[in-house]
């Protein structure tokens, strides 16, 4: 899916809501759990509720990997079901790659022609070689981690330089010379308030991932003020707010009810912005 895609489906929907597809077998309703298939299961009921209220889903692969082959299985059937019945939907790897090429390579080969994803977060650590080879699929975005919403991002993400310049600007800077606002996002934490008015000061144009609405207590008014552009340019992921609603066999009822009320708000704050 290209920006222009993306924009569009914002301001169909009137959201920029992304649904965080987190399983957990250990807590999804106990009626689903003796099932063979009960985390797609579970996943196919999620997307089917929320599907009209998002535009982006965003399953974190630590939570399929940790179940071994039969996890990836399900990780694969999930992206081809929203694939095959949601084709206006963005889906986004939660995977936080990035090694030395050839294996930053492989990586890339995993997700973008295997796993078929628009697109997948990637660390910044090691430079410009190992997030070269995501950036060289067309019409793939990297998401590259820079300012997150985790209380240690401050161990490292706000040290300052001798001119004063902090690491998550550092990587804001030298990233936008790699990419472009067309296939390079950047992940900011609701938590960090304010600090969006920084991110967006040295990447205005770039799409923002960001987490921690919900259950983490980030504001989305808070990301909205200081973190909104002219096209929108956020994609707010909530997980557990949405997935785990209920424990009841409602679960599917429950989700759509907290995406859709998500989807209510972010559509008034994207009319007073003059984008719906």
């Amino acid at each position: 899916m290209n920006r222009t895609q993306l924009i569009e489906n914002i301001r169909k929907k009137g959201s920029f809501l992304c649904v965080g597809l987190d399983t957990d077998i250990k807590k999804i309703p106990e009626h689903l759990r003796a099932n063979k298939d009960a985390v797609f299961e579970f996943n196919k009921a999620i997307i089917d509720a929320t599907a009209p209220y998002c535009v982006a889903y965003k399953p974190n692969t630590a939570f399929y990997e940790s179940r071994g082959v039969k996890g990836w299985e399900d990780l694969d059937r999930t992206v081809e079901y929203i694939r095959n019945n949601y084709p206006d939907q963005f889906i986004i790897a939660d995977a936080k790659r990035g090694d030395i090429g050839n294996t930053s390579s492989l990586y890339a080969r995993a997700f973008f022609e295997n796993l078929d994803v628009d697109a997948l977060t990637v660390a910044p650590y090691m430079g410009f070689d190992s997030v070269k080879p995501f950036m060289e699929y067309e019409g793939k975005w990297v998401i590259l981690l820079a300012l997150t919403s985790n209380p240690g991002s401050r161990d490292f993400q706000f040290l300052n330089d001798v001119t004063g310049t902090r690491v998550f600007e550092h990587v804001l800077e030298t990233a936008r010379k790699w990419g472009d606002a067309d296939n390079l996002m950047f992940v900011v934490g609701a938590t960090q308030g304010a600090m969006f008015s920084e991110v967006r000061r040295v990447a205005p144009d770039n799409f923002l991932l960001v987490p921690g609405v919900g259950a983490q207590g980030g504001s989305l008014e808070e990301v909205v003020k200081w973190g909104i552009n002219r096209d929108c340019g956020l994609l707010v992921n909530s997980s557990r707010g949405i997935i785990y609603a209920s424990q009841g066999e409602d679960f599917a009822e429950a989700a759509a009810s907290e995406a859709r009320k998500l989807r209510d708000h972010m559509t008034i704050l994207l009319s007073v912005h003059g984008i719906v």
